[in-house]
């Protein structure tokens, strides 16, 4: 029993140590975003059958320990505590005012038994599966309309024993779309830190009409040829902020998304106030996306201070005519590339349709990017910023943007339907970012 006591008392102290009280002003770090407490008690998985040999099957340990957190209703929460062994489970989901703690050696795995994996409806705002029709299947560890949730540990694993999606994927055999590893739907108050997480089936990170979120001190791997295993996707969600990961996958490490042509623009919930700092990262695509899918639209977005090593394209600003919404204020600074196809890309005929239905007059409107004190080394082509026809990106604004090749000559710039202004950049900017008056106005804060 002292055990327990000593147990519950000394994470209660661990949680309510890193989670100060939020400021008012804009933080410093994500610790400022999202109000948190320390738990009041805490619960082991091995109270409620679990067994960590990883052999036995823990699905209903998992889910008979967060219904006891759901209907303890402690003041200040319920701690859920998962300790060093391989604890192999099918899908479950959280509930509010609890955290899930992975113990230092704890590895919580996902079986590889798909066919009783349960199906969940299509998001909204994109109609459909994001990869098929009709349903999609439950992320492993799922949060729907929950506040006040910790995922968290001493660098405990969620493995998501991806390679059998990956596999069904390739021999297209996919009845629906896949899982992703960890999924917050209509919820606020999240933070996700100190774990790793491994072999993602498809996305890793998705919080989606959610609110005040952090992500910080996550690991994130798979394999470069694993298909759409993107690190972390804030989707349709506002005050977001993630910092201090380092994420290795096979498609792009950070993307923010606003939803899919006509049922992103029907849903109508941007994507806003979102701060991504201090990431490190390789990947096949692209390190840090802004779209493609930006239908209910994108604006106030600030990324600083990135390192990327063998990536495709550095930093990747995408849409596509029929996707209507728009991206504005981004501003995107800091960034070491080592190693890419393409430093930069800003381009408006990315991604594909989910049906027929949608509107090829919905053009996106894209306002207001600056990127600035960008440094890259080893990059085949420097970039590309090409609009949409009839709809130019406009006030795109570049400056210190230095990205070598590792030939004595030059490659250019491809540029079209954009407007702005550049200030020392090499190899030498697109003519079309001249610098008109409504340009430089705009543009001066970043020279």
């Amino acid at each position: 029993m002292w055990q327990r006591s000593f147990l519950a008392a000394f994470l209660l102290w661990f949680l309510s140590s890193r989670w100060a009280p939020a400021a008012e002003a804009a933080p410093a770090t994500c610790s400022g975003i999202v109000r948190m407490k320390g738990r009041a008690e805490a619960i082991s998985i091995i109270d409620f059958g679990g067994v960590g040999d990883g052999k036995t099957l823990n699905t209903w340990a998992f889910r008979k320990a967060i219904y006891r957190i759901q209907h303890l209703r402690k003041r200040g929460g319920t701690l859920l505590y998962v300790p060093q062994g391989v604890w192999l489970t099918g899908s479950f989901n959280l509930t509010s005012h609890m955290t899930l703690f992975l113990a230092k050696g704890a590895v919580i795995r996902a079986t590889q038994d798909t066919m009783g994996w349960p199906l969940i409806d299509p998001l909204p705002s994109y109609g459909r599966g994001r990869e098929l029709p009709g349903g999609r299947y439950v992320s492993l560890i799922h949060g729907g309309g929950v506040r006040d949730v910790i995922i968290t540990g001493e660098n405990g694993t969620i493995d998501g024993q991806g390679d059998v999606w990956w596999n069904m994927w390739r021999q297209r055999s996919l009845r629906f779309t896949r899982p992703n590893l960890v999924e917050f739907v209509h919820s606020r108050d999240i933070i996700i830190s100190n774990v790793v997480l491994l072999d993602s089936p498809f996305w890793n990170i998705h919080p989606v009409y959610c609110s005040n979120v952090v992500v910080r001190f996550v690991t994130i791997l798979a394999p470069r040829d694993s298909p759409n295993t993107d690190g972390i996707d804030p989707d349709s969600s506002s005050e977001v902020c993630i910092e201090d990961c380092f994420i290795s996958t096979g498609d792009d490490l950070v993307a923010v998304k606003s939803g899919w042509d006509e049922y992103g623009i029907a849903y109508g919930r941007p994507s806003s106030e979102i701060t991504v700092r201090r990431i490190t990262g390789s990947s096949p695509f692209a390190g840090i996306a802004v779209g493609s899918e930006t239908s209910g639209g994108v604006k106030n977005i600030l990324v600083e201070h990135i390192t990327l090593f063998d990536v495709g394209i550095g930093v990747h600003v995408k849409t596509n005519a029929g996707r209507g919404g728009y991206i504005k204020n981004v501003t995107i600074s800091d960034v070491s590339v080592s190693g890419a196809r393409k430093g930069l890309r800003i381009a408006g005929d990315v991604g594909d349709h989910p049906d027929d239905g949608y509107d090829p007059a919905a053009v996106p409107a894209v306002d207001g990017v600056t990127i600035r004190n960008v440094w890259g080394e080893k990059i085949l082509q420097p970039g590309s910023i090409e609009g949409i026809k009839n709809a130019p990106f406009t006030r795109v604004c570049l400056s210190n943007v230095k990205l070598f090749g590792e030939g004595p000559g030059e490659v250019p710039w491809k540029c079209g339907a954009v407007t702005g202004a550049a200030l020392g950049v090499q190899p030498g900017p697109c003519p079309d970012l001249t610098a008109t008056a409504d340009a430089m106005g705009f543009c001066s804060g970043a020279f």
